[in-house]
């Protein structure tokens, strides 16, 4: 049997084969010679102290161990072709996980998408970045993967409880990610890396007998008594299902409008809101390892901060080390910023969203709205930027320091965000009460990170879409809709997810709650 070690070593042993196996030699005291193969099961990194440690959890097996690969791989899809038909509305890691897990359970999936394939997305992509054209339905939220396919492909998840994290990073890996992903304390494909993986999803999908309709936006629910009977497209078209899995992702406004007007429950949800912070990525380096230069074996450093601020939480979402600021509107005459990081994380700068919680009563300005004032603040946000940053896909910019004291920059350098940007007050875009926590919260973190609160920051706003400004409920026991029979909300769109790893859990487990009950 392998020996089990839990080891801190240097970063440069962490990194160096032949110096790891001298190290576990020396642990196991035994000779160098008698090691067979040491696996590296878990890693982390530790920054707590000067000396950066690097903590690895290992297997060892000596020279009379034998030692095979364990290879992973995929389940044995069958082809479900003639078999009954589930809807699923959105191929993001919800959908696109539902589906495969309705396969492996022998039900046939069609998944609706609105945007394009991951191919034809970047066009779009370019449009928006180059020539601030933002296409309604393919865009860096809507298409192929959902938003996580062009905006970063983090892993990371805190929802451990909500299912199998490993089963899906094993299925990733199958699909084509490196295994480094089921060892990393905090695991990333990378944007670069990721539209490959769900482009051989979607392969599989259709090889099995799925169907994988692009271009294809929902545009109402056919419902009778109570319960769904399939969706029609904005042709005209009918499809029929009376089992449907709605796994928009958290921008789907029309869909939240289409529930609102036929009467079908939804509930405003608190979100948050703030900023896109951008730093030299040095700068985050130098601060968080205590060090001049990282050297050339540690990664681009990722910070997490979290400050209570006038009795509300603000704190970093999304921290894209070695990443870059992409323009994330998903519809004309508004600005979104989210960040991503390539799979290397070898860009200069580093980013994060910097929010600050919202609370119901926050949305009391748009209690007309009903369930849906909270998108409608959302919106208002996105669309004053959008005006004040000069009507394009530039956004509202503001240096760190020059927030704090209420004093428009007079310059902004060029950041990571190739739309360009516009000097701006950050006061003017937010209600007072959200600009007064974040000037506090900016101070607090400048002390919990020293060298954090810098003119060299530049603040890209908003960052809005943190999730979902609407819950879509559904019975806790059947996942169903609690007034509509056989509609099974899912992922983030729905509020039951937040990530990429969450969402695909919650996917499947719609799936299966579903075959659950087909198969009874």
């Amino acid at each position: 049997m392998p020996q089990e070690l839990q080891l801190q070593v240097s970063p440069e042993i962490a990194a160096n084969e032949n110096l790891l196996y001298d190290y576990v030699a020396k642990t196991v005291r035994v000779s160098t010679k008698l090691v067979n193969k040491v696996v590296v099961q878990k890693r982390s990194i530790d920054a707590r102290q000067k000396a950066i440690k690097v903590n690895l959890k290992v297997s060892v097996y000596l020279i009379d161990e034998k030692y095979s690969e364990q290879k992973i791989e995929l389940p044995d899809y069958q082809n479900v072709s003639n078999s009954q038909e589930v809807i699923i509305v959105g191929a993001g890691p919800a959908g696109l996980f539902a589906a495969l897990q309705l396969i492996e359970l022998g039900l046939k999936p069609i998944v609706i998408e609105r945007g394009k394939d991951v191919r034809g997305r970047r066009r779009d992509l370019k449009a928006i970045n180059v020539d601030h054209i933002v296409n309604e339905d393919s865009n860096y939220c809507f298409g192929e993967g959902g938003a996580g396919t062009y905006s970063d492909g983090k892993l990371y998840t805190r929802s451990k409880k909500r299912g199998d994290v490993d089963r899906i990073l094993q299925l990733l890996v199958g699909f084509g990610a490196t295994s480094d992903i089921l060892v990393e304390a905090h695991p990333h494909i990378g944007t670069n890396k990721l539209p490959q993986i769900i482009q051989d999803i979607r392969e599989k999908i259709i090889e099995c007998g799925g169907q994988v309709l692009f271009e294809t936006r929902v545009t109402d629910f056919i419902v009778k008594n109570n319960e769904i009977q399939g969706i029609v497209t904005q042709n005209g078209d009918v499809i029929s299902a009376n089992k449907v899995i709605l796994a928009t992702g958290h921008s789907a406004r029309d869909i939240f409008e289409l529930l609102d007007r036929k009467k079908i429950l939804i509930e405003a949800k608190p979100f948050a809101i703030g900023v896109r912070a951008e730093h030299p990525q040095e700068l985050i380096d130098k601060i968080q390892y205590s060090c001049d230069f990282r050297g050339d074996y540690l990664p681009p450093a990722p910070y997490s901060i979290v400050k209570q601020v006038s009795g509300r939480g603000m704190y970093s979402f999304c921290m894209c080390p070695g990443g870059v600021i992409a323009p994330c509107a998903t519809s004309p005459g508004e600005v979104v910023t989210n960040g991503w990081s390539p799979s290397k994380r070898d860009q200069a700068t580093a980013n994060s969203g910097i929010v600050v919680e919202l609370k119901l009563e926050d949305f009391k300005p748009f209690a007309k709205f009903g369930a849906l004032a909270g998108m409608e603040f959302q919106k208002s946000i996105e669309q004053k930027a959008w005006l004040l940053a000069g009507s394009t896909q530039k956004v509202p910019a503001q240096r760190m320091i020059d927030f704090k004291q209420n004093k428009i920059s007079s310059d902004i350098p060029k950041t990571s965000y190739v739309p360009g940007t516009t000097s701006v007050e950050m006061g003017q875009v937010f209600p007072s009460f959200l600009t007064q926590i974040m000037r506090e919260g900016f101070t607090e973190f400048g002390k919990a990170m020293r060298g954090y609160m810098t003119n060299d920051a530049i603040l890209h706003a908003p960052e809005s879409r943190t999730s979902s400004p609407v819950r879509i409920p559904r019975d806790n026991q059947t996942l169903e809709h609690p007034q509509i029979k056989g509609l099974y909300p899912c992922g983030e769109g729905a509020g039951f997810a937040g990530g990429i790893i969450s969402a695909a859990i919650d996917g499947e487990k719609c799936a299966l709650k579903i075959a659950s009950i087909l198969f009874k």
